[in-house]
C-alpha cells in the first residue's frame, strides 16, 4: 500500500502532464480563479453539496440513502450532484481548483496523496479525532496524505477477482481453477463449448489495469509491483515483459473488440451465460447484475503463476470521501465527515449496498449477502492489498499505461510489447523526473 516513504517532491511530478490531461470541460462549475483562498466553513449545520461519481443505479441509489441518513443524523441538508464515473475522474484536477462541492467521493492511494500534496484537499485531522476508533491502522494509513495528516474518510473497499456463474460451472461440470495451467485449460474448454471463456472491456480505459496488475503480482510479487508503479524499477524490466508474455497466452480466450465496449455490456455478457467467467471488481460486477440473478454470482480469487508468491496478493480498491478545498460550508461538511465515519453509517449504506465490504471495526453486516461475506474472508487472506494502477502510480503514468495497454489488446505480439515498454519506460522517466 503507498506509504508515506514518497517524497513531496514524488507526489509532485506529473502535475503539468496531468493537468494538460485532465482539461475537458469542468466537472460540475466552470473554474474560477486559482487564488489559493480555502472557502468559507459556514455553521456546523448549513447545507452542503455532495459531488458523487456513483453514477450507476445501483451504487447512485446507495449513496443517496447514505446522505439521507447522515441528513437525519446531522441536520445538515444536503444536495447530491452525480457526474459520471469516468468524467468526474477525467475532470477531477480542473474540479478541484474550480468551484468544487463542500465533499467530494474519491479514492484511497496516490491520487489522493497527490492532489492533497497540490493543496487541494483540506486536512480533516479533526474529525479523525472524533473516528478514529472506527478503524484499523491499514484504513487510516490509507486515509493519509505524504504529510501525514488525514484528506479522506475510508468507506469501504472490494476485491478484484473471476467472476462466474454458478449454474454455469454446475451445468457443464467445470471446477474452480487455482493454477494457471488449470485457468488456460479452463478457458480452453470454455470456448469448445460455445462460451466466450473471459467477459473483457476496455473501452473506458482503466479496466484492463486491473489484468495487469494481477499479473504483476503473481508473477512478480507485490514489493516489485509497487516499486515499478513508483518508477523504482524501469519498464523495461524483464519482470516487464514476463506479464505481457503470461497475458498474450490469456488473449485467444478473451472477448473479442474489447476496446469498443463498456464494462457494464461486458458483465452483461457474463450475466447472459454467454461468457464464462469476467476478471473485475465486485463494486463492478454484482452491482451490475440484476438482483434476480445475484445469487448465481459467485468468484475465486486469481489462480497462482509463480509459487513464491501463490495467491497471496490483490488489488482491492478502498473509496472514500475528500473534503476540497476550496469547497463551501467546511464546518457542516465535517459534521456529515464524522457521521459517515461512523459504524452506523457503515451499517446504513450497508443495507443498500450489495457488492463492496465495509472498513469499520467489528462491522457485522447482517445484510451482506454470500458475495461480500466471500470478499470479507479473501481480502483477510492477502499478505497485501494494492489499490489499483490508476490509484498507486502518478495519474499521467496510468494514462499513459491505459494506452499502451489498448495497444497491446489490439496486437499483443512480442513485437509490440518490446515497442510499448519502451514507450512505457520513455514516458516514465519524463513524467518521474519533473
Amino acid at each position: 500500500m503507498p506509504d508515506a516513504r514518497l517524497s513531496r517532491r514524488s507526489a509532485l511530478k506529473g502535475l503539468a502532464a496531468t493537468s494538460a490531461l485532465l482539461t475537458a470541460p469542468t466537472l460540475l462549475a466552470a473554474c474560477g480563479d486559482d487564488d489559493g483562498k480555502t472557502a468559507d466553513s459556514g455553521a456546523p449545520t448549513d447545507p452542503i453539496t455532495f459531488g458523487s461519481n456513483y453514477s450507476d443505479d445501483a451504487t447512485k441509489q446507495a449513496f443517496a440513502a447514505l446522505c439521507a441518513a447522515a441528513t437525519s443524523a446531522t441536520k445538515v441538508p444536503i444536495t447530491v450532484n452525480t457526474t459520471d464515473h469516468n468524467t468526474f475522474q477525467n475532470n477531477i484536477s480542473s474540479y478541484l481548483q474550480g468551484t468544487p462541492d463542500s465533499l467530494a467521493t474519491w479514492f484511497a492511494g496516490y491520487r489522493l496523496q497527490f492532489f492533497a500534496a497540490q493543496g487541494l484537499l483540506t486536512p480533516i485531522d479533526d474529525v479523525w479525532e472524533k473516528i478514529g476508533g472506527t478503524f484499523n491502522d491499514a484504513a487510516k494509513n490509507l486515509s493519509k496524505g505524504i504529510d501525514g495528516h488525514y484528506y479522506l474518510v475510508p468507506l469501504y473497499n472490494y476485491p478484484w477477482v473471476v467472476f462466474y456463474n454458478k449454474s454455469v460451472f454446475a451445468a457443464k461440470g467445470y471446477q474452480v481453477p487455482t493454477t494457471w495451467d488449470a485457468f488456460i485449460a479452463l478457458c480452453q474448454k470454455m470456448k469448445t463449448d460455445g462460451l466466450i471463456p473471459v467477459a473483457f472491456a476496455e473501452k473506458d480505459g482503466w479496466p484492463a489495469l486491473g489484468t495487469f496488475d494481477i499479473l504483476n503480482l503473481r508473477i512478480n510479487g507485490y514489493d516489485f509491483h509497487m516499486q515499478l508503479m513508483k518508477h523504482e524499477v524501469p519498464w523495461t524490466d524483464p519482470k516487464v515483459a514476463a506479464v505481457f508474455d503470461q497475458w498474450r497466452q490469456l488473449m485467444p480466450y478473451v472477448q473479442n473488440g474489447a476496446n469498443g465496449r463498456t464494462w457494464q455490456d461486458a458483465a452483461k455478457t457474463l450475466e447472459n451465460k454467454q461468457a464464462g467467467m469476467m476478471f473485475q471488481g465486485s463494486n463492478q460486477v454484482a452491482a451490475n447484475y440484476a438482483p434476480g440473478n445475484l445469487a448465481d454470482l459467485d468468484f475465486f480469487v486469481y489462480p497462482a503463476i509463480n509459487p513464491a508468491y501463490g495467491q497471496d496478493f490483490m488489488d482491492a480498491p478502498t473509496d472514500g470521501f475528500i473534503l476540497p478545498k476550496k469547497g463551501r460550508n467546511s464546518a457542516a461538511a465535517k459534521t456529515v465527515l464524522q457521521y459517515i465515519g461512523t459504524g452506523e453509517a457503515e451499517t446504513n449504506f450497508l443495507q443498500n449496498d450489495h457488492w463492496d465490504v465495509g472498513l469499520a471495526n467489528g462491522l457485522v453486516a447482517p445484510t451482506y449477502n454470500e458475495i461480500q461475506k466471500k470478499s470479507v474472508a479473501e481480502i483477510a487472506k492477502c499478505k497485501n492489498v494494492s489499490q489499483f494502477m490508476d490509484r498507486d502510480t502518478v495519474p499521467d503514468m496510468a494514462t499513459a499505461m491505459i494506452k499502451l495497454i489498448q495497444t497491446f489488446i489490439d496486437d499483443p505480439s512480442p513485437a509490440t510489447v518490446t515497442s510499448i515498454l519502451k514507450s512505457a519506460e520513455d514516458q516514465a522517466k519524463t513524467i518521474f523526473t519533473k
